[in-house]
């Protein structure tokens, strides 16, 4: 099962209703494509704290940074300790927490975490990625693996691709905020309009994206005709040679 971009929504009292959803699908595993909470100073975040240990007592959890964990580690003279403190109840918790890390797992699967360079998350533009930023942040890609890659900005892709990523796991469009029928998702938060990538299932090659539409919001509290998503995703074992 794929989350992403919960932004410290709550479903009812204590995510009561997004906890029944989850256990109605009983996953073998919760994969999180980052922005659970949302990074403002002083402000805490219990509600995506919470719903993970409720989680991890039922799930093993594999959890991917998303632009709003990353700013905790990145300004610590705006953010104080939370990140710190966030990594740490995570940690307790026995989640899997993966900053520019990676876990292999059965069935000769292996998960891989970006915490991504801000540089990336640039409003308006894409920044080019460097050929080399990928091989040199996250290591090279196992071609007898299947790479499984949480990242959550899905505007690059095809670098995920190119680096190796069997099923690329991301988030962060919103599904566009609004969405219309025919044009798909009106606007993505680098405040591009139509964006080619807004959610659902792309293909780059022999490399799958899955791009949820995530759970909440925050700055601009928008999701027309866009309600928040749950992704249950089964994986049919094959050789990979």
């Amino acid at each position: 099962m794929v989350l992403s971009d919960l932004h410290n929504k709550s479903y009812g009292k204590k995510n009561e209703r997004l906890l029944k959803a989850i256990d109605r699908l009983a996953p073998e595993a919760i994969l999180i494509a980052g922005d659970m909470l949302t990074s403002k100073p002083e402000k805490s975040y219990e509600v995506a704290r919470n719903l993970l240990e409720q989680l991890v007592k039922k799930y093993p959890i594999y959890y991917g940074m998303g632009n709003h964990e990353t700013r905790l580690f990145l300004y610590p003279e705006v953010y104080g300790d939370m990140g710190k403190n966030y990594e740490s109840d995570l940690n307790k918790m026995q989640v899997t927490f993966m900053r520019n890390e990676n876990r292999e797992c059965e069935d000769n699967i292996r998960i891989t975490g970006l915490d991504m360079a801000r540089i990336y998350y640039k409003r308006f533009k894409k920044v080019p990625m460097e050929s080399d930023y990928l091989p040199e942040t996250l290591g090279k890609s196992i071609a007898d693996k299947y790479e499984i890659l949480l990242a959550h900005n899905p505007d690059y892709f095809e670098e995920y691709a190119e680096w190796g990523a069997d099923l690329v796991l991301s988030g962060h469009v919103h599904g566009g905020m609004m969405r219309l029928p025919f044009f798909g998702g009106v606007v993505s938060p680098a405040f591009k309009f139509f964006p080619k990538y807004d959610g659902g299932l792309f293909k780059q090659g022999e490399s799958i994206m899955i791009l949820s539409r995530g759970l909440g919001m925050h700055t601009i509290p928008i999701r027309i005709f866009n309600p928040g998503e749950l992704i249950s995703l089964t994986l049919s074992p094959e050789n990979k040679e």
